[in-house]
Order: C-alpha cells, then structure tokens, then sequence
C-alpha cells in the first residue's frame, strides 16, 4: 500500500488549490493508494470550516484520504477546542503550519495544542523549515515536549538541504519521535543518510500537492538507493503505523 503523507485541500488564501477529486485523480496517476490531507490556509483565517471541508472530503472518499485537522495557535484555547471538536468528527491528526499562520513552532503558544494532540493520541504533522518560524532546533524543541507522540516534519525537517540547516534537522531527528517527509528534497543523500543513520521508521513519502508535483515526488524514492524492505516503510508502512491505517 503506498500513502502519501500530504496533500492540501481547498482554495488557500495564498493563491493555490486542490479540490479532491483532482488529488484521487492525481494519486491514480502515480499509484498512491491513500492520501493524508490537510486544509489550507482560508480567507478570513477561519479553520473550522475547512476542517469540516476536509473531513466531508474523506468520508466521500472511499477510504482515499485520511483527513488531519489545522488550528491556529494564536486562537489560544479556541484552537484547542476547534482541535478536540475536529477529532470527535473525523480527524485523525494535527497539522500545524508556522510559516503561513506566523507563529514559532516551539512558541508557548503552540504548547498546549500539541499537548492536547498527544492527549487525544493522534500525530502532529508541522511544516518545517521555515526560516525563524520552523526551523531544525525549535522543531527539535516542540518535539521534546510530547516524546511518546509522533511528530511528523514536511520538506525533510529543513529547506536550506546544506550546512546548518541540513545538521540541525539531524539533530531534531535525534528525538525518536520525530519523522521527516522527502517533499522538496532534492538532496538524495540526505534521504539515504536519514534512513542509514535513523533507521527508515524515520523518513516518510509526501508529495505535498499541490505545492509540488506528484509524480516528480515519487521519483524522491524511486530513484534513492533504498532496499525494497526500507522503500516499502518510506512508501506507505511508516504513514500507516503512524496515522493508523490498516492495510
């Protein structure tokens, strides 16, 4: 079974867009069994209805996407409520995007939402990378405050792919709950080294579409000198045990 960590649904408020029946049909393309989808950042900056949205999307899905709910962390202890409400009515994770809603992923602020997260027993799922906003050592922080809860990071923990930026997402990594996604990664040695290093429970297929392209995405692990028992964890088994998905 192969499961794409991340799609967006929805018209963002940023300029991109996905509904859900071109995401089916662009996982049909590439042969992706499911997909974890998440909403994007909405006019206005009101996250219940798009959750609602995303969730709706799911059910009508068949079992093709698996829905994750996104809160704002500077609603304060609405954003934990909308969490909780969310979950109660499908959602199956959290997912948190620092960069489009301004926040520090290890800001205070976003404490008790991955707390709650943790509590409720589902996976956060963050956008990383981000420059001030997510970046390897606050995500690496945010982690360390629910260890026993998956934490799962977009664009491989880190956007520079050299130097800094590529040690200080291993160094996150260093917290055996903390995943990263092959979305955006350009740098195959790096995927290969995560795996070498962490072990492949730890990296995990996404094309984050429409952000990216789906087929070019897939390629990221077709193409890295993965064995058939790491590519198949990368592919769709890691995704699984973390979102619980039965195959």
């Amino acid at each position: 079974m192969i499961i794409d960590g991340l799609v967006y649904l929805g018209s963002s408020h940023f300029g991109y867009e996905l509904d859900a029946a071109s995401a089916i049909t662009g996982m049909d393309g590439v042969g992706t069994d499911i997909a974890i989808a998440v909403p994007v950042h909405p006019a206005g900056a009101d996250f219940g209805p798009v959750n609602d949205a995303v969730i709706a999307a799911a059910l009508d899905s068949a079992g093709r996407l698996i829905p994750l709910a996104r809160v704002d962390p500077w609603a304060g202890d609405a954003a934990v409520v909308e969490l909780r409400r969310a979950v109660l009515a499908g959602a199956r994770g959290l997912f948190l995007h620092p960069s489009e809603e301004h926040f520090r992923i290890n800001d205070i602020r976003v404490r008790p939402i991955v707390e709650c997260a943790a509590e409720l027993g589902i996976p956060v799922t963050v956008s990383a990378g981000f420059h001030l906003f997510a970046e390897g050592l606050q995500l690496g922080h945010a982690a360390e405050w629910t260890p026993d809860n998956a934490f799962v990071l977009t664009n491989g923990g880190q956007f520079n792919i050299s130097g800094l930026g590529q040690f200080d997402a291993e160094l996150a990594l260093q917290n055996p709950n903390v995943h990263v996604q092959t979305s955006g990664i350009y740098r195959e040695d790096f995927l290969e080294r995560v795996v070498a290093t962490f072990g492949p429970e730890r990296l995990i297929f996404a094309s984050a579409a429409p952000m990216f392209e789906m087929t070019y995405e897939r390629k990221r692990v077709d193409l890295a000198h993965f064995n058939d028992v790491e590519r198949q964890l990368i592919l769709g088994g890691n995704s699984a045990r973390i979102f619980g998905i039965e195959e």
